[in-house]
């Protein structure tokens, strides 16, 4: 019996000994947290994509608490998180346009063919490490929906060979884009109704060769335009969003039919 109470009472001192230990340590190496972290991750989506270049959404808080991050620097959240957080943070936010993924390829079963039967991984950057051109227009969509397969929201599919934007979906995290091996994707503003569906910079007759559907680089599109907005540069053509009024002039005289406006759907 006095072996068991013995036992014990060591027992217990060894226990109030570890306690006050971790008492002491925690007081010790206390780090103070910033409420307004706390906040700030509330108003954050949860997406978690890394589209902010950190790690997910708790990184981007600390560091829009610390101050490394701006206020609307959340591409999910747009516009409605980037003013509640300036408004935990004491500043104000300059709301920025929201951005949309858009396919610079029109390159669809209709008007261009693969020209060789790839029996790898179904996967746009195992197709290109192959060294295999798959398609053949070498700088278009490869339809194997990498893109896709990142996409958080489900708004961009491939159909009938190209990938194509769901433009009511997409948050413009750009995940899409840094997915794509051949670069063929880029966040445009969302009120934007012209843009290039083609990333070819071949000369026109190769490019006819490939692909019905291509930019030929004819410069009729520059020639129509008042503000200096749309400029060919490599055989292919480019728009200025920022100067470009929408007049939808270069739309039209387009023989390629390739300067769209972005579908909505």
């Amino acid at each position: 019996m006095q072996i068991i109470l013995i036992t014990t009472l060591v027992i217990a001192l060894v226990g109030v000994a570890v306690g006050a230990a971790l008492v002491f340590m925690s007081g010790k190496f206390h780090v103070e947290t910033d409420e307004r972290e706390a906040a700030v991750r509330e108003c954050l989506p949860g997406n978690n994509c890394g589209a902010c270049g950190y790690a997910g959404c708790d990184a981007m808080a600390a560091a829009i608490a610390a101050g490394e991050a701006p206020a609307n620097g959340c591409p999910v959240g747009g516009a409605p998180a980037a003013e509640k957080i300036g408004a935990i943070m004491g500043v104000s936010v300059e709301a920025g346009e929201r951005k949309v993924a858009f396919v610079r390829c029109k390159g669809s079963c209709e008007v261009t063919h693969n020209q060789g039967n790839y029996v790898g991984i179904k996967d746009c950057r195992s197709a290109v490490l192959s060294g295999l051109n798959v398609t053949e227009c070498g700088y278009g969509c490869l339809g194997f929906g990498s893109c896709a397969a990142v996409c958080p929201q489900n708004a961009i599919r491939v159909e009938n060979g190209v990938a194509v934007v769901n433009r009511m979906k997409c948050v413009g995290c750009g995940l899409c884009a840094k997915a794509c091996p051949r670069g063929l994707i880029e966040l445009i503003p969302e009120s934007r109704r012209v843009a290039v569906q083609c990333s070819n910079r071949d000369r026109g007759p190769l490019v006819k060769k490939v692909c019905s559907a291509g930019c030929i680089g004819c410069m009729l599109c520059t020639k129509q335009c008042e503000n200096g907005a749309i400029t060919v540069a490599d055989n292919l053509a480019r728009v200025d969003y920022a100067a470009c009024v929408q007049c939808g002039k270069c739309v039209e005289k387009c023989p390629a039919k390739v300067i769209t406006p972005p579908a909505a759907s």
